[in-house]
């Protein structure tokens, strides 16, 4: 069964996430559980899923974020705490964007990353490498990279 069109929307978000990464991290993207997500220094960081940004935080805030209006935790029967969905509510202000971006980017480092997984077959990289666009630097990421000057992007409200 073919896959399923992205809607431009969702291409758009996908975009102004890349855009909002820094140059100089590791990032790699991939598409995992209906999410386009962006892996930062080998870790889920940061995703898209339709017009909602997923962002990985920190445990001390998780109780505060949950209860944030237009967010609410990624539910995977418990295996995915740390991760909310992001409405467009709760990002269409470029305030609130580089706030999402900021806090999933300065957890990044702290973050556990998952264990690795078996090798894929050579199927299965190709299936990978066609889906899914990649990205490499070496340099490792800076926080303060991320906080550069903002580019505009049509996913904002009016700024």
């Amino acid at each position: 069964m073919p896959a399923k069109p992205i809607a431009p929307e969702t291409l758009q978000l996908i975009d102004a996430v890349r855009n909002a990464l820094p140059d100089s991290a590791e990032v790699e993207e991939k598409t995992m559980f209906g999410c386009h997500v962006f892996m930062v220094n080998g870790k889920m960081c940061l995703g898209v899923e339709n017009d909602e940004l997923l962002v990985r935080l920190p445990p001390a805030g998780h109780a505060l974020i949950a209860e944030m209006p237009g967010v609410r935790p990624l539910s995977s029967r418990g295996l995915m705490d740390g991760y909310f969905l992001v409405g467009p509510t709760a990002y269409a202000k470029r305030e609130q964007w580089q706030y999402w971006i900021h806090e999933a980017l300065a957890f990044n480092p702290q973050a556990k990353a998952s264990p690795r997984r078996k090798k894929a077959s050579a199927t299965e990289k190709d299936s990978i490498q066609r889906t899914s666009s990649k990205r490499r630097s070496t340099k490792p990421l800076e926080v303060s990279d991320a906080a550069e000057t903002p580019k505009k992007h049509p996913i904002f409200d009016s700024d």
